[in-house]
Parts: structure tokens; sequence; C-alpha cells
């Protein structure tokens, strides 16, 4: 950490510190390998070389944060029109240092050809627990429909009230039964549906996979999982094998253990941070991770060329959460959760400088008010919470808010400030007292990172200080119309830098700025004595598309990517004397912020199928024409290019102006042309 940010850093834990309230950060940065080849690292979630890396990854991260710890490979979440369940990887470790188990041979993924452990090896190990645990029932045989010659043995288990139990699975003096054919462990292909009614359907499984015995916990609370893994541990060093964890991970109620997991998501391995009780534990974290990640050949970024990166395409969403659930702070201050909202909803620079270049309504972040929710119920819910008195309050402000802030479909996860961890009653996994901010994209360096969360938990302190309670503001048609800009984005921000200023947080402006610079990279820069034209790439919220039929018999909703938008920002001085042509029609400029003149400007690139007004063609190559002293410079911009570059062929200049649908908007549109 720099030391120009310790002092906004000490001061916004005074501030959390003398209001008497603690708030955890929480992270899910996302990686990318160097060379981001094929669809799991495009478009899909899992695919044939992510695990491998994401085994890789989490053993560069255990030789720094845990070399006692172990690594647990869980089922995930399953998702729809996907075949399988997900996978995750678990990196756990105890807080005192102490070892959950001896691990001196523990394997991060499984390795090609070896030695095979014999079956008198794995029956001989079998032995050894089942005497350990106290158990005299016999281990039952897996049979693999896909391999028949892989050795699997599986033990009935269960832990009631101090006693190990072991269950009778199987008629009679029968002891093998066959595997599910599905893909996975064999712990999670269990015929379960077989086994009979009222007996416990837990079970360790062992699995020996090539020189290597993979070993599958059953869901058990913390203090017998823990003795499972003491007792195996033990067997497993004793016959010097080298072994793999997989199964349940239980909750830590008594917080002995950090937890740190690795997920595939579409197109890139999603890291979930453990909670972080400071701004500089959380920057920490951000920076051992991304080094972890270079060891492994991952980047937090892709690299279009030497000079030029995008984001991964995923999310490193923030959390805010408590210690506990009983210290969290959200569920006593619900005057805290309505002002953090207000002032989001006020600064758009929040939702979308430091998001990826999707944004709006179809977008897997959408504001509140740009998801067909009307204003009138967000200020009456929010106005409602504000004027709750002491208490705890988790339940209604769930049950208020997680109806409005939603998507546009109603899917409470696809939403810039999300409330489906906060609290729920029907699902354990939302009862974790936390509010998710998405419209946060991993970033290129880890400063950048830090920063950004270095913003979002001092302004959690500014909502103590000074509570935002005034009424929502109607943008009336000018949200997208300006904050889609990068000079309104910048313009924004520099509001928010000044609120944190005032009471004491001064966070360094300059890596902001190069975040903006960054994000919205420039595409064209024309110099003359009056001064400079830069055109910037800008957002554009590209909408969804309608039902349309697909190969096999099924239905899809696209989104339309046809669209992007510019913005042009000029100097005063050149402003007066040059003129501006894009595509041969002359661009009016409009006063902007910090003194500029300039327009934006929207156009269409491609003409994919489906798509919005398929009646209208692209506007590639796109013609930029300077006019300044009746000189003339024209810049091209090229399908598949990201800059303009000069060009000598001209094209006839009109002098009607690029329209746009109403005189107040500050972009027009080509389509009107």
């Amino acid at each position: 950490m720099k030391k120009e940010w310790k002092a906004p850093a000490d001061r916004t834990e005074q501030i959390l510190a003398r209001h008497g309230v603690a708030i955890t950060l929480g992270g899910e940065p996302t990686y990318v390998p160097f060379e981001p080849d094929g669809a799991e690292w495009n478009t899909t979630a899992v695919g044939p070389t992510k695990l491998a890396t994401a085994y890789r990854y989490l053993e560069e991260v255990a030789k720094v944060v845990a070399p006692k710890g172990l690594c647990f490979f869980s089922p995930g979440k399953s998702y729809p029109g996907e075949i399988n369940p997900r996978w995750t990887l678990h990196l756990l470790w105890r807080r005192d240092g102490r070892a959950m188990m001896k691990c001196a041979r523990q394997r991060f993924g499984a390795r090609e050809g070896g030695q095979t452990i014999p079956r008198t090896v794995l029956r001989q190990v079998q032995a050894e627990i089942s005497r350990s645990l106290g158990l005299d029932s016999p281990w039952l045989r897996g049979v693999d429909p896909l391999e028949s010659t892989r050795l699997t043995g599986v033990l009935p288990l269960d832990h009631q009230e101090g006693h190990w139990l072991s269950a009778r699975w199987l008629p009679g003096r029968k002891t093998s039964f066959e595997l599910l054919g599905a893909e996975g462990p064999a712990g999670l292909r269990l015929p379960l549906s077989q086994v009979p009614e009222g007996v416990s359907r837990r079970a360790l499984v062992l699995e020996v996979n090539g020189d290597c015995l993979d070993i599958f916990l059953p869901p058990l609370l913390r203090k017998p999982f823990a003795e499972l893994l003491r007792k195996v541990g033990l067997i497993l060093e004793k016959a010097k094998l080298p072994f793999r964890l997989l199964g349940y991970v239980p909750s830590d109620e008594n917080r002995r253990w950090e937890k740190l997991s690795a997920a595939p998501d579409p197109g890139v391995l999603e890291v979930n941070l453990p909670a972080c009780a400071t701004w500089r534990e959380y920057d920490r974290w951000i920076r051992l991770l991304d080094a972890a990640a270079e060891r492994a050949g991952l980047r937090p970024c892709k690299i279009l060329s030497e000079e030029e990166s995008v984001g991964t395409g995923g999310g490193n969403h923030l959390l805010f959460g408590g210690p506990s659930t009983d210290e969290n702070a959200f569920f006593r201050r619900p005057g805290l959760v309505t002002s953090i909202i207000r002032y989001w909803q006020k600064h758009p620079s929040l939702s979308y400088l430091f998001t990826g270049h999707y944004v709006g309504s179809s977008s897997q972040a959408p504001r509140p008010d740009e998801s067909s929710r009307a204003l009138y119920d967000l200020e009456m819910a929010y106005r409602y919470l504000e004027n709750l008195g002491e208490g705890d309050h988790r339940y209604i402000i769930s049950e208020t808010l997680r109806h409005l802030h939603t998507d546009g479909s109603g899917n409470t996860h696809r939403s810039e400030i999300s409330f489906d961890k906060f609290w729920s009653v029907n699902w354990e996994g939302g009862c974790r007292g936390l509010i998710e901010f998405r419209a946060v994209e991993t970033l290129p360096h880890p400063e950048w990172t830090s920063a950004v969360a270095a913003l979002w938990i001092g302004l959690a302190a500014l909502q103590l200080e000074k509570p935002c309670r005034t009424p929502l503001h109607d943008y009336a048609g000018t949200l997208h119309d300006r904050f889609f800009l990068p000079a309104y984005l910048w313009e924004d921000l520099e509001r928010v830098l000044r609120d944190l200023g005032k009471i004491g947080i001064a966070l360094p402006q300059p890596t902001f700025r190069a975040i903006w610079e960054w994000r919205f990279p420039a595409m064209l820069e024309v110099w003359d004595q009056g001064g400079a034209m830069v055109v910037r790439k800008a957002h554009e919220g590209w909408p969804l598309l309608c039902e349309t039929p697909i190969e096999g018999g099924s239905t899809s909703r696209f989104v339309d990517t046809s669209i992007e938008r510019l913005e042009f920002l000029t100097d005063a001085g050149l402003a007066k004397k040059a003129e501006i042509f894009v595509g041969g029609h002359r661009l009016n400029l409009r006063e902007f912020p910090g003194g500029k003149m300039g327009a934006g400007l929207r156009y269409r690139r491609t003409m994919l199928y489906p798509s919005l007004h398929p009646g209208i063609s692209p506007h590639m190559p796109l013609r930029v024409s300077v006019v300044v002293d009746g000189g003339r410079r024209d810049f091209l911009l090229q399908e598949g290019r990201r800059r303009f570059e000069a060009s000598e062929v001209k094209g006839r200049l009109s002098r009607k102006p690029c329209q746009s649908l109403r005189d107040s908007l500050a972009t027009c549109d080509l389509r009107l042309s």
C-alpha cells in the first residue's frame, strides 16, 4: 500500500469505529489465461482446461497464505441450460496456523499416467478408517459404468450425538452397486434413490485415481468434519499415499477457519475472497491473488495489444457485510441501507464507471431506476425503511427491497445493488447479511481494484457522517444520454471524491483518472493551434430482443450488440473554428463538463441477425472529417479496428446535421441522419 492511501484508510476506519459500525468487504475477482482460447474462456462456464487451471491457481495461493491448507473439490451450482452442476474449489485453512490434517502429500489436481494404487492397499486403508471410527460395517464397492476397472469404495457414514454410524444400504449379502453414468467424482454419482427410506444417505467414498486416492467427504457439521479429516490424514500419512479431497465443506460458526473459493463462470475463473475486516486486508488479498494468478498463467484482463487491454468479461462484485449475522450493522440500521442506495442513485459514475461496457436495463447489473421499477415505489420503500424504529429489521428490509432491486424479469441476482444474499427464510444461502454491488468489473492492476474498494467503503463511512435523505433524482431521459458518456461520468465522480474529501477521506484522484482513461480509451486525437479534439469509446446499452427460434426447436433471447456510442470532446478554442463531420453529416457541439464542447454519437457498427431496425445499414467504415480554416482531414474507423486511422479517401460533406430525437439530448444518432 502506497503512503498516499494510508491517511484515507485510517480516516475511514476512525469514522466506522466512532459510529460503532463494523463493515466487512468481500470481492469476486475474475481471471483468464494469458491466451484465453476456447469457449470456456470466452462464453461458456466449464470446459476441458478450467478445472486444472483452477487447481494450479489455488496451489499458488496456498504456497503463500496456507501452506498447511486443504483444497476441496465440491459440487457447485446448477444453471438452466447446463446439463451438469458446476464445481467449486475451496482452499481451507485454520486461523491459528495449525494443520487440519497431515497434508504433505495433498494433490492439487489429477496427474496423467503413473502407477495405480493396488486393490490391496485400498482395502487396507478402508479397514484402518473403519477401525479408527469404531465401525465394523462392510465397505461397498461402486462399479463405474464409464470405467469398470476403476476402484471405488463406499462407506455409508453419518455422525449423531458424538458417535459415528454406518447404515445398511443394500439387502442381504450384496456388497456392490453401479454408480450413475453422469460425469464427475464417484461421491456425486451414488444411486441414492435406491437407498431404503429412512436411512441416512451420507457416505465416505474412496476412489483410486492413478497413483492418487480421491477422498469424498459427506455433509457433516464442523466438529465431526474436522475429526474425520484428522483421522483420515493420519491413515494416509502412514500409508504414504498422495490424495485429493472432495465433498462438502461445512459452515464455520466459530470462525476457526478461513476459506477462499474458485469457481467457473462464463468465460472466466471467479475467485471468492474471505470476508475482509478492513480495506487494508482487502488490498493485501487483491495484490496476493493477482501475483498468484500471474504465476499460474492467469491475468485479471485480456490483452488486445501492447498498448491496450480490456476486462476479463467477468465481474469483481464488491460485498458489504458484517463480522457475523449478530454483528451486522445493516440489520439494525435500515437508514444506512437506504442512504447507500439513495447516494448511488444520485451518482451514475458509481453505476457505470467501474463496470464493463455492457450496461443498462438488460445488463447483468441494472440500476433500480432502469429496471422497469417506478421511482414512486422505490421512494415509498426507502421512506418506509427510514422510519423504522430501533431493532433487528433484517426480514422486513429483505422483503421490502428484494422485489424492487431486480432486473426487468424479476431476477434478484441481476441488480446493481443486490439483496439476494441479504436475508431469506426460504434459502440458507441467502441468509448472510450481504449487500452485493454488481456493477464492478475486475481491473488490470491490483492498485486500481483496491482503489475502487477504498472508494466503496469510504462512501459507506460518508453515509454514517452525512446520511443521504433527499428524494431520488428523476433523470427524465438523460440518464443514458449523458452518463453513458465519459466526460459526464468523470464530472460526477469528481463530485463524489469532493464529498469524501469534506469528511477527511481524500482519495488519490490520479488513480481514478487512470481507470477512467483505460475504461474509455481514446480512438482519435486531433491537434490544432486552437486545442485538441478527442474521440473516446463510450458506453452503450444493448437491448434485449424477443424470443427467437433456434436449432433444436427451442427459443433464445439475444442481445442487440450492433450499436456503439462515441464521445467527441473538443477544447472551446478549437470548437469555435472547426467543423466536425461524421459519416458526411455535421456534428453539432454543445457545452460539456470541464469547459469543453462535445457531443455523443450513436452509430450502427454491425448488422447481425436478429437485431433492432433491420432496415438500417451499418455505418462502417465510419468516416470522421475535421475542417479547420478551409483545410480538411479525414479519418476512418474500419471494422475490427479500435482506433481511427488517417485516410486520403474523401467523401461528400453535408450541411445537414446529425440528428437526435430531442434537441435537449447530448447524444445524436447517425441512424436518424
